[in-house]
């Protein structure tokens, strides 16, 4: 009795016949379009198959006999023979000198004439584009042998279009046992990448698939080979979700493989691009295919803008290292080229970034595609250059978020009222609410200045532009996103009668952390204790403000010069005994140093240089921080420290000497470095900054399987609070309540600082332009009222909510339906008489209190590593906080005695049962065992200090464990404590170790006196 094919090769056949139509049905596309009839690939023959040249000869032939019948005549290809020959060897060396896919895209030259290899897409109405595209053979071919040597090994499937290969198969069926993984471990260890077929740019992809996962690979490399997913995700995590209508990995056949998708694909996102280090002059090739959830975002915002037009706005959350910058690349590409009615959607799109390197990479993405190159244009001055790009045709425009709102002054009113397509990169960080205003009235159509223009219509007009744009459409991508980004850029949806937001599309860090696309920062997460003593240099006991007092004492002991060599040593030990010896990332780890403050990563800089030297390591180490800083009364310089040009930075830390990236507030966010390993942290992180900071070890390399993070500042539950906000998918819980605007205008205009006549006549005369000297009057007026009038629990509740009332209106103005001219007049009114208000003054009780202490010990405790475990679900942020004001707190006064015995019972010593004893044996017993151990006399006689060193730490180890049974808490200590180990050996060496000199001076001294 027959029953169903649970075989590969059932799975083989499967995919052959639904490409196909072998064995009945229809096929549905990703566009829901049923594919049939002439649509269907072509049954390929492997007899076909030139093994010299690597095409299906008898489908080459087809094609360009049947598309190009005067081109196929000229070249004489039409029988075996030279010309047939010469024609190969000249499409073979163009594949491997260009690729396949440009090969498709742009043909090539033979002689004297040009062969077209592939038509593209039809665009609407062009019937002739629809005759051209449907001649292209689309084939699949089984158990293609593509091998030349006598085993003529063979692949399970391969796809041809017109003849050339671009897509190989290995498959697998878990209902007998094999997976996906050895698919994977097949291409790696049984697939050459000598044999053509699989030479790098031969081939677009190589697919290996089973019934439920889909991994891929552009670049074969034997065991070095790097496969990733090609999966949908399915709980917001890895896989796919079960398929009511079939297999998991079904999607693959049904939607990428349909000759529409499989052309997009070829056409706007496939491509090889050659990257050029600008020191060393070197390129190297990379071959790009698009992850799945990179075609699924930019197919998805395409389809709904052709739908609803321009005028909307969207928000796509994808993990940091998902992809981001090929993504807002291909989706600028395909926006300027999106047609809606035969017209054109946008005339231009803009681009805004934090990322000074985006502008390159765009240009290296697209210009693959056609040649079209000279549609981007980067911002690079200030001066007319947005205007020249728009009145120049260039279509998809790069500016930093720094020069944006500058530059955008510079559009004339003839380009006010064009439609634009706006993508944010890193929305939190580039939409802030003046840099908006500043693009909405340069981009906006009411934007521009009317003749006779009254106040109320100029309230109005300032009004109107700071809201989103109606001829624009916003693309917002991020991987934190706060609650404004969420509120400005994500979908409202209803739940029960609260509206919340979530995003357009998301891509999770849970996803891409199981996927393999970034690594689980927080896998190896260590926090280490410092614990130290302070004592009292002065014979009076004076008073000080308890809680700045302790701060104080914290950054002056953590900032102590034998407090950062202490720690350097730690870092540097770590990273040259778990790191560099366990050959991670196959011996090219780096890492990352992330300080407090410049003065701070200077400190540790020389630290590090000291340590390394005296351990005579090949290693060194890099600082990074801005501007010219003065230390140790000298002004220094990035270049000057590391004796190279700060642009070289990135590129410098690839290479060898270096290994140690020393940073104040650089590199800490959008810095993208695979061979990042180890990140040691010295600076309070929390929220999206903890998130930002951390995630630069996130990127994947082929040999790169685990990270570390070492942390002096903050403990586990702090970044786990931070992450788990981003871990899956983030909502906001509710909209802003516009409302509470109108109960934070109540409580300023109570404490009568100004009144409506001054704001009037101040808002006037500032939009009128007038001179400083006819505004600061009014403002000053208003500040004599605050210093003469009010406490300073009324200042500080005044200044903190006018700042609340300035920063939630300038982010509801942009979104509110509706406009409010009083709100936007106390707005412009605040927002320049906050800067005028001083600070309620302050005496420093803690003042002078550095002067009377010194630091009596320092030390360090690594705890064990833990894995830190996120909450596996959606995380719900609340709206942005209305509440603003306070009071002055009261300072708490203590003697200095008080709160030294205070700061040190909290950092704390070791707590011994009985410290007396263990004291003693520290200090007497132990030296003397040492002492008396024959290896190290032995060495302390006859060789240096460094082999003496050696031997002291063998007998050290022999001692303590003669000593487990009687001090059992002792041995404890040295064995799991890292830092009292490192600490003890270096306070017996030092009480121990005699030069040979001296020693035998000794010996000789006892010989005379026998």
């Amino acid at each position: 009795m027959p029953t169903s094919d649970t075989s590969e090769k059932g799975l083989e056949s499967m995919i052959f016949n639904s490409l196909t139509g072998y064995g009945g049905g229809t096929t549905t596309g990703a566009e829901g379009v049923r594919e049939a009839g002439s649509v269907r690939y072509l049954a390929g023959d492997p007899k076909d198959y030139d093994r010299d040249h690597a095409v299906d000869i008898d489908k080459l032939l087809a094609f360009l006999q049947s598309t190009q019948p005067k081109v196929f005549t000229q070249l004489g290809i039409e029988t075996e023979g030279p010309a047939r020959l010469k024609f190969l060897a000249r499409l073979q060396g163009e594949i491997a000198k260009r690729g396949v896919v440009d090969v498709l895209r742009k043909g090539i030259q033979h002689g004297a004439a040009s062969v077209e290899l592939f038509y593209g897409a039809p665009s609407p109405g062009n019937p002739k584009a629809v005759e051209r595209f449907d001649a292209n053979l689309f084939s699949v071919t089984r158990q293609l042998r593509y091998s030349k040597d006598e085993n003529q090994l063979s692949i399970d499937l391969a796809i041809f279009i017109n003849g050339l290969p671009i897509i190989t198969f290995e498959l697998k069926n878990r209902l007998t046992k094999q997976t996906v993984q050895d698919a994977v471990e097949q291409y790696m260890r049984d697939r050459d990448p000598r044999e053509l077929l699989f030479q790098f740019g031969r081939c677009l992809v190589h697919f290996a698939v089973d019934d439920q996962e889909v991994r891929f690979c552009t670049n074969l490399k034997g065991n070095d080979s790097w496969f990733l997913p090609f999966n949908k995700g399915y709980n917001d995590g890895a896989g796919n979700p079960p398929n009511p209508d079939g297999i998991k990995s079904d999607y693959m056949w049904r939607s990428i493989l349909i000759r529409r998708e499989l052309t997009d694909i070829i056409e706007n996102y496939a491509q090889i691009v050659e990257r050029k280090d600008e020191r060393t002059g070197r390129k190297k090739r990379e071959q790009i295919f698009p992850r799945y959830h990179q075609l699924d975002v930019v197919h998805k915002l395409l389809a709904d803008v052709h739908t609803r037009g321009a005028g909307h706005r969207y928000l796509v959350q994808h993990s940091a290292g998902s992809g981001k910058s090929n993504s807002i690349a291909w989706l600028a590409y395909q926006l300027v080229e999106l047609m809606r009615n035969n017209i054109r959607i946008f005339d231009s799109v803009i681009v805004v970034t934090d990322r000074r390197n985006l502008d390159k990479q765009i240009r290296d993405t697209i210009k693959g595609f056609t040649q079209v190159s000279s549609i981007v244009g980067a911002v690079t001055e200030g001066s007319g250059q947005l205007r020249q790009f728009l009145e120049s045709g260039k279509k998809i425009i790069i500016t930093t978020v720094q020069k944006f709102p500058f530059v955008l002054d510079e559009i004339s009113n003839e380009h006010r009222g064009r439609k634009f397509a706006i993508i944010i990169d890193e929305a939190h960080s580039s939409q802030g609410g003046r840099t908006a205003a500043k693009m909405n009235i340069a981009l906006s159509s009411e934007g521009g200045e009317e003749d006779e223009e009254t106040l109320e219509d100029t309230i109005n007009r300032i009004m109107e532009s700071k809201k989103m744009l109606p001829n624009a459409s916003y693309f917002a991508f991020t991987a934190t996103p706060k609650n404004k980004t969420l509120e400005i850029f994500g979908e409202p949806y209803s739940e029960g009668d609260v509206i919340k937001h979530r995003p357009f599309h998301s891509y999770t860090m849970k996803q891409a952390i199981q996927e393999g696309f970034i690594l689980d920062v927080l896998q190896n997460y260590t926090s280490v204790e410092s614990y130290y003593r302070l004592m009292k240099k002065i014979e009076d006991d004076p008073e000080y403000d308890t809680k700045k007092a302790q701060k104080k004492l914290r950054r002056y002991v953590e900032s102590h010069k034998y407090a950062i060599e202490q720690k350097a040593e730690v870092m540097v030990d770590h990273f040259l005994e778990q790191v560099i010896a366990k050959n991670k990332i196959g011996g090219q780890a780096r890492s990352m140093v992330v300080t407090s403050s410049i003065k701070r990563a200077i400190q540790y800089y020389f630290a590090f240089c000291d340590y390394l030297k005296e351990l005579k390591s090949p290693y060194k180490a890099i600082v990074a921080f801005s501007g010219e800083p003065d230390y140790n009364g000298q002004q220094v310089t990035e270049a000057k420290l590391n004796g190279f040009p700060s642009t070289q930075i990135p590129e410098r830390i690839r290479e060898d000497p270096y290994r140690f990236l020393i940073c104040a507030e650089k590199f800490q966010t959008g810095y993208d470095e695979p061979l990042l390993h180890s990140m040691y942290v010295d600076k309070p992180l929390s929220g999206i900054k903890a998130v930002q900071t951390l995630s630069r070890l996130n990127r994947a390399h082929p040999k790169k399987h685990d990270t570390f993070v070492l942390d002096f500042q903050n403990d586990a539950d702090t970044i786990q609070t931070a992450f788990e906000d981003y871990y899956r998918t983030t909502i906001l819980s509710e909209e802003t309540d516009p409302d509470k605007l109108h109960d934070l205008k109540a409580d300023l205009d109570g404490y009568q600082v100004y009144n409506y006549s001054n704001i009037d006549l101040f808002v006037e005369r500032y939009l009128g332009e007038a001179e400083r000297d006819q505004l600061d009057p009014i403002l000053d007026s208003c500040v004599a009222i605050y210093v003469d009038t009010m406490d300073e629990d009324g200042q500080v509740d005044f200044k903190g909510k006018a700042k609340t009332f300035v920063r939630t209106y300038g982010f509801l103005a942009s979104i509110l339906p509706y406009n409010n001219a009083t709100w936007e007049k106390l707005s412009i009114f605040l927002n320049f008489l906050i800067p005028k208000l001083p600070a309620p003054k302050e005496e420093d009780l803690s003042k002078g209190i550095l002067e009377s202490i010194d630091m009596d010990s320092y030390r360090l405790e690594v705890r064990s590593a833990i894995k830190i475990a996120l909450a596996d679900q959606n995380a719900q942020i609340e709206p942005v906080p209305m509440i603003g004001g306070g009071h002055m707190p009261e300072p708490e006064l203590d003697r200095l005695s008080n709160i030294l015995r205070s700061f040190n019972e909290h950092f704390g010593n070791i707590e011994w049962k009985d410290g007396d004893k263990i004291r003693n044996v520290i200090s007497q017993d132990i030296p003397k065992k040492v002492s008396a151990d024959k290896a190290y006399q032995n060495a302390m006689k006859n060789s240096d200090k460094q082999n003496a060193r050696i031997e002291h730490d063998s007998a050290l180890k022999r001692v303590i464990l003669e000593l487990l049974y009687d001090h059992n808490e002792l041995y404890k200590q040295f064995s799991d404590n890292p830092a009292f180990k490192k600490w003890l050996a270096e306070t017996n060496f030092d009480a121990t170790y005699t030069p040979p000199q001296e020693l035998l001076g000794e010996l000789d001294h006892e010989s005379n006196s026998n």
